[in-house]
């Protein structure tokens, strides 16, 4: 079995976490990546905390690469330009490498012009920031990564989780991420985007969640659940349900539940031979059409096309 090498930069102001997660997360697949530290000139890194982190790699490591993770740094570090060093170091890595920011990794890769007229996320905290000084790159700010291969982007802290979760789901499929979740004793796949995580004015007081009758849905996919039945369960007026289920998860009721049963969707993909008629029965889409449209949608393929990439994986 070939190991996957990823080499993760760390830069001057890292922040010590995120510059973590790559190798805890894909450290724990099982064995399917390699993963390796280096900096600009394969000296020791200044972080944003009160101390510095020796790596054992220089730049020539990102020419070996088959994925690059840019690990994010203080805002106060952020510039529009890239620092000559940094510049030659990512002139090392060679055409098609998938490289992935984490945080504000991304403006990085925006100041080098790697993700100009490509959609991309950072942190909602320097989304305004980041629209000012990348005005060619199409933000997306709600969301908690973005893929638009090969170049994938992330938001703050723990979605470099969710990014590195999302690697091993698409090289390897859901079951070995699964795994790993579990083993790192983290969510598999978190719901909604960033939204639910910006500050928002504090619900009045004994203001109920929408907790239970997400939960209540994820049971029920495969029946045609409306706003009024969601709603009706959580003992909510229909305004007040959406507009709560909005702060709580980012999303609508009506696209975050296309996200589930996509989301399901694929799970049946990669672990039946389920008919994709029946597998849109099964998560509550009306048919197979219906389902092909929204798998497209959230990640550009069809059914067959993503159950041959990912039953072979599996």
């Amino acid at each position: 079995m070939r190991r996957e090498r990823v080499v993760v930069l760390a830069l001057d102001g890292v922040y010590p976490f995120e510059l973590g997660i790559p190798s805890r997360i894909l450290g724990a697949a099982d064995g399917r990546y390699e993963v390796l530290t280096c900096s600009v000139d394969g000296r020791p890194v200044g972080t944003n905390a009160d101390f510095g982190v020796t790596v054992e790699h220089g730049p020539e490591a990102l020419a070996t690469a088959d994925t690059v993770v840019i690990a994010p740094v203080a805002p106060d570090r952020l510039t529009d330009e890239v620092p000559g060093d940094v510049l030659a170091a990512l002139a090392l890595i060679r055409p098609g490498t998938r490289i992935v920011s984490i945080c504000t990794g991304a403006f990085v890769l925006a100041a080098a012009g790697l993700l100009d007229g490509r959609r991309a996320t950072t942190h909602w905290q320097v989304a305004d920031r980041f629209r000012r000084m990348f005005p060619r790159v199409d933000l997306d700010p709600d969301v908690l990564f973005v893929d638009d291969h090969p170049f994938l982007t992330s938001a703050g802290a723990a979605s470099g989780v969710d990014i590195c979760l999302h690697l091993v789901r698409k090289d390897h499929g859901s079951r070995l991420a699964n795994s790993v979740a579990r083993r790192c004793v983290v969510p598999p796949f978190r719901d909604g985007g960033q939204a639910q995580y910006i500050e928002q004015p504090v619900p009045e007081q004994g203001a109920a969640s929408t907790a239970a009758t997400r939960a209540w849905a994820l049971e029920r996919l495969g029946e045609p659940l409306t706003l009024a039945d969601l709603s009706g369960h959580a003992r909510m007026s229909r305004r007040t349900f959406a507009r709560r289920f909005h702060d709580e998860v980012g999303l609508s009721p009506g696209r975050w539940l296309i996200q589930q049963r996509v989301a399901r969707a694929r799970h049946l993909l990669e672990s039946s031979d389920l008919t994709v008629d029946q597998i849109a029965g099964r998560v509550g889409f009306a048919t197979g059409a219906s389902l092909r449209q929204h798998l497209h949608t959230a990640i550009g393929v069809s059914p067959q096309a993503y159950r041959r990439t990912f039953q072979t994986a599996r």
